[in-house]
């Protein structure tokens, strides 16, 4: 057996070989790449074995912390049995029985799933499921096939997923390649584009969203969003009967409603389902990140019965679904992900982190406080700090600034792991976080954010640009 390369010959090798997502690789070049080797529980530990909280659940996948001994086991005892086989014409016992579960824990009336690989084929599965369904199901409705979303949606990085999106540093450059759709201003209390205020404001933001679906509603297929938080947007909670007034109006307009579950599933919210807060079911759901536990690629977008109904026929109608992946139902996936669940059952994944939720506002309160900091956006375990140049107006700092950049590095120096959108820090620390982890998290988090210099006096920046 060849000798395990060194540390250093490791980034030498990823500067020369490697492409990096998100990441300018002109910068990522001249510095020293950190790489994770190991992990823990709440930990990461790189290859010169420092340790870091893992302050994002590595991009919002990790739900119970890392190397869980049930799903390690779980990988594992599949493996010695089969790794993959195709799931076309064919299945597997951990797929079915994965389904199964899925169908128990889901938003009641969702009674089908489709596996896929990841958040954004999830997606782009739940907008061609939604057209193909008005055409064979409902021809009679006419030809349905646009989407409404909200400006500054992040739905994925595939082509479909990227029309419904509205994030225009990641995408625009793309947008010859994409397809038509109806975008609407999201709800941005801490910005309101209405200039108004919460509560008062009676939810003002549905307004321009009926107008669309009650205009556009015999060309619109559905309308997709992310529930109770649009996160790569930076954070932006929702108003309390927000997703249940969408929900309203897709079902008194014959519209389907499509959530994108993939970075609010598995507990971030502090439900099983960001969607349970308001009772409300989608006629689709895409599903991905936390369903393994943060351990395998996996996906799946859940459906109703009405809507698998739409796809039934003989052989010679094709009304099949024709759409798939190569390791679509992986058994290891499904086995570890069949296992995260059980964690959850054993656990008691759920309960416990009502009391850490609570702490977790509590130790962010104060840094409302600091004058780096413009607004604090919380929904269960996943939360945004917004850093503004000053507080009254609310100006925030240039992009070109890195100030959230320069912050995460500080946090890096102290043992924190953070990937900060522009001006917000992400905080979407492991569910199974112990309190203490939690306090040590908060407290790094704002002795680095003390350290971001703010001009007293910004003149030169006077709008908001995300």
């Amino acid at each position: 057996m060849s000798q395990q390369p060194s540390a250093r010959q490791l980034r030498n090798w990823d500067r020369r070989y490697l492409w990096h997502p998100f990441t300018q690789m002109q910068e990522w070049e001249q510095e020293e790449p950190l790489i994770i080797e190991r992990g823990k529980g709440s930990y990461l530990i790189d290859t010169d074995g420092k340790k870091y909280l893992d302050g994002t659940s590595s991009i919002w996948v990790n739900v119970h912390g890392h190397r869980h001994p049930i799903l390690d086991r779980a990988i594992k005892k599949q493996l010695d049995k089969i790794a993959h086989s195709t799931f076309l014409g064919l299945s597997n016992p951990p797929a079915i029985e994965l389904a199964r579960e899925l169908i128990r824990i889901a938003p009641k009336g969702l009674t089908r799933v489709f596996y896929s690989d990841n958040g954004s084929t999830a997606v782009e599965i739940a907008l061609k499921m939604a057209v193909q369904y008005w055409q064979q199901h409902h021809p009679e409705a006419g030809p349905k096939n646009t989407f409404l979303h909200l400006k500054l949606a992040y739905h994925g990085d595939t082509i479909g997923a990227v029309s419904v999106g509205n994030i225009d540093l990641f995408h625009a450059r793309f947008k010859p390649l994409l397809f038509p759709t109806v975008e609407a201003e999201p709800p941005h209390c801490y910005r309101c584009p209405l200039k108004l205020a919460y509560p008062s404001c009676h939810m003002a933001c549905t307004e321009p969203i009926e107008v669309i679906v009650k205009n556009r509603h015999r060309d619109l297929a559905g309308v997709i969003i992310e529930p109770i938080m649009q996160a790569a947007a930076g954070m932006i909670p929702q108003p309390p009967g927000y997703l249940k007034r969408i929900r309203e109006l897709c079902t008194q307009h014959r519209v389907l409603m499509i959530t994108d579950e993939v970075a609010t599933g598995f507990g971030r919210t502090g439900k099983m389902f960001a969607c349970e807060h308001e009772g409300v079911t989608p006629d689709l759901m895409a599903i991905s990140k936390g369903l393994t536990g943060g351990y395998m690629p996996l996906a799946a977008t859940l459906t109703t019965d009405d809507i698998y109904q739409g796809f039934l026929g003989r052989y010679d109608q094709f009304k099949t679904f024709f759409h798939g992946h190569s390791f679509t139902g992986n058994p290891l996936g499904c086995a570890v992900a069949l296992a995260s669940l059980h964690v959850f059952r054993q656990e008691k994944t759920l309960t416990q982190l009502s009391s850490k939720i609570t702490l977790l506002t509590r130790l962010l309160t104060p840094l409302a406080a600091l004058p780096q900091v413009g607004d604090i956006r919380q929904r269960g375990f996943m939360a945004g700090i917004e850093l503004v140049m000053n507080k009254e107006t609310k100006a925030p700092f240039p992009l070109s600034a890195k100030a959230g950049h320069r912050v995460a590095a500080i946090a890096r120096s102290k043992g924190l792991l953070l990937r900060p959108i522009g001006n917000v820090l992400v905080l979407i620390p492991p569910l199974s976080i112990s309190k203490d982890e939690l306090k040590k998290m908060v407290e790094i988090l704002k002795q680095s954010i003390e350290t971001l210099q703010i001009d007293p006096c910004p003149t030169h920046q006077t709008h908001h640009k995300r």
